[in-house]
């Protein structure tokens, strides 16, 4: 009887390990790739942006990204390189640095 309850335990750490292990590998893959798949290119207002985050290239992907979160909760990628976009972090920033006085 012990054996079959030992098996069982070992059995049971065995799927347990796996399990936790595929987790943190999933986790790690989603990490190491770019995140923005599709680029916003109509300009709009600064106003619209709650949120913005500024991801530098590096190893995971070969290019910086810009996500910005607007007030109605939706993301967008926008390129970096065109100036509207440059315009609009600088005044987002702009913003920001007002709001902190």
């Amino acid at each position: 009887m012990t054996s079959k309850l030992a098996v069982a335990f070992l059995t049971a750490f065995l799927i347990s390990a796996a399990l936790c292990e595929g987790t943190a590998v999933t986790k790690l893959t989603t990490e190491l790739r770019c995140q923005c798949v599709k680029i916003h290119s109509t300009p709009f207002h600064p106003k619209f942006i709650k949120e913005l985050k500024v991801i530098e290239s590096g190893p995971r992907c070969d290019k910086s990204e810009i996500i910005v979160k607007l007030r109605d909760n939706r993301q967008l990628c926008l390129d970096p390189k065109k100036k509207w976009v440059q315009e609009v972090v600088a005044k987002f920033l702009k913003r920001a640095e007002d709001q902190d006085s």
